[in-house]
């Protein structure tokens, strides 16, 4: 299928072929009719992405700010190679469009395949033939209503949310002030509503055009016409409300919105412009400032977007879906009429040409629609299950034979810690990259040379030429990729967490007893780290119980990570924690015996005690609420009169009869991926030993969800079998 997409870095557009997203549940597969470009907000990307690095560091002070964080924490190399990766990928355009459902995902009872449905999201309702689509981000059309005009009901659920934040009444006078796209709708919303309205904009087309569609009178923000009127409509007053739908980066909209707004009334921002405040005048009239939030109640929770849980009507009325429903139903009634603002229509075929029209001048429009090529849609192939196989040990493998990898997954880790260390080793084939997003793929297809990309996981399972997979996706899907993989015969490397419950653990192992294959690694790659495998070897054998202290200083996530999900992904520390029970381990020499685990209110902050056969304990200070600028990953471990001592992969220590202090790394901290993908390729090359036991990873697996049994049951917790 096709798309648009753009590169930040470099500002290049262009229609990409992509695969087909797959279809998830939860939601639809819906193939586009047509789509809105927004004028204001798609074309403020366009030209961000077109300016130096600078102006786009200008542009993005907040994004300026994460950069540097990243850099306290983890270096300027691995910053840079993030960063990047990120500028240097293709992004997607769009949010708005409506179309029809092509297959429905499990879960979804209120929509049909051949259903007419509008959809919204910057991540879902994208500039291209096929999108995978949310439940709560969709909802059917209205019969009746034309499909070009339903493909404006994520802008116009905008101005909706807008028109509700500043609570207007019947008989009141509003000011908006920027006759754009969400002004214009604004304008029709509030006339609607029996409220008067006064136009603000520096384009006589478009103050003429609101007028057409329901204003009372508009005009230029510097000329004595709008203060006249908004005197004549108010008896002098000033407005009841005041609706900021401008952009740019001029402070002149916030300063007429104080000078015409009457005593105590609401000044609501919907567009992205300069708010610098004039104190005095906002604080004599003790005006009101709200913000209205994209298209409502929903908006940037994963919980509502995406796992398709809505709120109860009796406590949140309007939300997103409910929002856009209203607004297709008013356009299906008549109330608001969007036909007067489509400008232009154009080819999907001649999205770049539009959108460069639009950039340089040439084309001046309200709103510009993309009209889809109308396609038969054609049967799905039947899918094909993978039969199980009985592996036996691979024989040797010749050096110079390539290793064949597929790629599940294709997101941040994968993209900047695993595939760049992959795509420069010799012996190596990136061969297929499996993703459920279609532009994903396409990004690291471009970047690190894979020969294909797809979305089908069974076509890379029966691929018997493929020798490994590599399973990097979310949390919640690890278990049930790693036992189809091994099934299907092939050597696995999974990302950690390897199962979140014992029932997954065990579905695993069930695997691997009736395939018969074992070749599986988990991605516990500290032990492989260089400084840590040199201080461990100055440290040398112990002879007496040791006591391993390891601080976590993990720090808080962004509102909307998906780690956040405990539901479905679950809980942080199941989800990472892998990692340090597993060094822990290594380091000791054994696996745990138990677990005792204690957090504070909400578990955000944990301590995990291990026990290990010969005494040794292990204790891991799990926390979220540290200083930023604090080191990461701190360990210390003591026996026989010495002490090794680690500094966040930057600098180690050991102290005993001598000392030895490794050099201050001059680059990113190592923390041993590379070596560990380098004895992983090893292993399937020659067909040898994996580089961790089977034993040792389902250890460290049980030990980390013994962590939530225990917190739940406030004891320690026996892991029985243990050796």
């Amino acid at each position: 299928m096709k798309q648009v997409v753009q590169n930040y870095k470099s500002g290049e557009l262009a229609v990409l072929d992509v695969p087909v997203p797959g279809c998830k549940p939860g939601g639809v597969l819906v193939r586009s009719a047509y789509s809105l470009i927004s004028t204001g907000t798609e074309l403020m990307k366009v030209s961000e992405a077109g300016m130096s690095m600078l102006g786009k560091a200008r542009s993005r002070p907040d994004q300026v700010a994460k950069v540097m964080q990243s850099v306290a924490t983890n270096g300027v190399p691995a910053t840079y190679r993030k960063v990047m990766g990120k500028l240097d990928s293709y992004t997607p355009l769009g949010y708005s469009l409506c179309g029809v459902v092509e297959q429905v995902g499990a879960g979804i009872d209120d929509v049909k395949v051949g259903d007419l449905v509008a959809c919204a999201g910057n991540e879902h309702a994208l500039h291209a033939e096929l999108n995978w689509v949310p439940k709560n981000l969709c909802t059917p059309v209205p019969d009746g209503l034309a499909p070009r005009h339903a493909a404006f009901g994520t802008v116009g659920s905008i101005a909706l949310q807008g028109v509700r934040q500043g609570e207007s009444q019947l008989g009141e006078v509003a000011l908006v002030i920027g006759l754009g796209l969400i002004g214009q709708l604004v304008v029709q919303l509030l006339a609607a509503s029996g409220v008067r309205v006064v136009g603000v904009d520096p384009d006589p087309v478009r103050c003429e055009l609101a007028e057409r569609l329901g204003a009372a009178a508009c005009g230029d923000p510097t000329s004595a016409a709008v203060e006249t009127a908004v005197a004549e409509l108010t008896g002098g007053h000033g407005v009841d409300q005041v609706y900021l739908a401008a952009g740019g980066g001029s402070n002149q909209p916030v300063e007429l919105a104080a000078r015409l707004c009457r005593d105590r009334g609401r000044v609501v921002d919907i567009g992205k412009c300069r708010l610098d405040l004039p104190w005095n005048a906002y604080y004599e009239k003790e005006l009101d400032v709200r913000f209205s939030r994209s298209y409502g109640p929903g908006r940037y929770d994963p919980e509502y977007e995406l796992e398709g849980r809505d709120y109860p009507i009796g406590y949140v009325r309007w939300t997103e879906r409910r929002n856009l429903a209203c607004f297709l139903d008013l356009l299906a009634r008549g109330r608001v009429d969007v036909e007067p603002l489509v400008s232009h229509i154009a080819d999907f075929d001649d999205a770049v040409e539009t959108y460069q029209s639009l950039k340089n001048g040439d084309l001046k429009a309200v709103a510009v629609l993309f009209k889809y090529p109308e396609q038969t849609v054609e049967a799905e192939a039947p899918a094909v299950a993978v039969p199980a196989v009985n592996v036996k040990p691979s024989p040797a493998r010749a050096a110079k034979t390539p290793v064949r990898l597929a790629f599940v997954g294709a997101g941040n880790y994968a993209t900047s810690m695993l595939l760049p260390h992959l795509a420069q080793r010799d012996g190596v084939e990136l061969s297929t990259v499996v993703t459920t997003t279609a532009l994903s793929a396409a990004n690291a297809q471009r970047k690190f040379g894979f020969a294909e990309a797809t979305t089908d996981l069974d076509a890379v399972l029966g691929d018997k030429s493929i020798d490994a997979v590599f399973v990097v996706t979310r949390h919640s899907s690890h278990a049930e990729l790693t036992r189809k993989a091994l099934l299907a015969g092939k050597t696995v490397f999974v990302e950690k967490p390897l199962a979140l419950t014992e029932d997954e653990l065990a579905d695993v192992l069930a695997a691997v007893e009736e395939s018969g294959n074992d070749r599986l690694q988990v991605g516990f790659n500290r032990r492989f780290a260089p400084l840590l495998q040199e201080a461990r070897q100055r440290f040398g054998a112990r002879t007496g119980p040791a006591s391993l202290r390891y601080l976590v200083n993990a720090g808080r996530l962004q509102h909307g990570s998906w780690y956040l999900q405990q539901g479905s992904e679950g809980s942080r520390f199941v989800g990472e924690g892998g990692h340090f029970i597993d060094t822990a381990s290594w380091l000791l020499g054994a696996d745990p015996v138990s677990v005792y685990a204690v957090g504070t209110s909400g578990n955000e902050d944990l301590q995990v005690v291990l026990r290990y056969p010969d005494g040794s304990t292990a204790t891991i200070s799990y926390v979220t609420t540290g200083a930023p600028g604090f080191p990461k990953e701190t360990l210390d471990l003591v026996a026989d009169g010495k002490v090794l001592k680690l500094d966040d992969f930057v600098r180690a220590s050991v102290y005993g009869r001598k000392r030895w202090v490794s050099s201050r790394l001059p680059k990113a901290r190592d923390k041993g991926q590379n070596a560990e993908l380098a004895a992983f390729v090893k292993a399937v090359r020659t067909g040898g030993p994996m580089p961790v036991p089977l034993q040792s990873l389902v250890a460290t697996t049980a030990a980390t969800l013994a962590v939530q049994a225990g917190l739940a049951a406030g004891a320690p917790v026996t892991l029985a079998g243990a050796r």
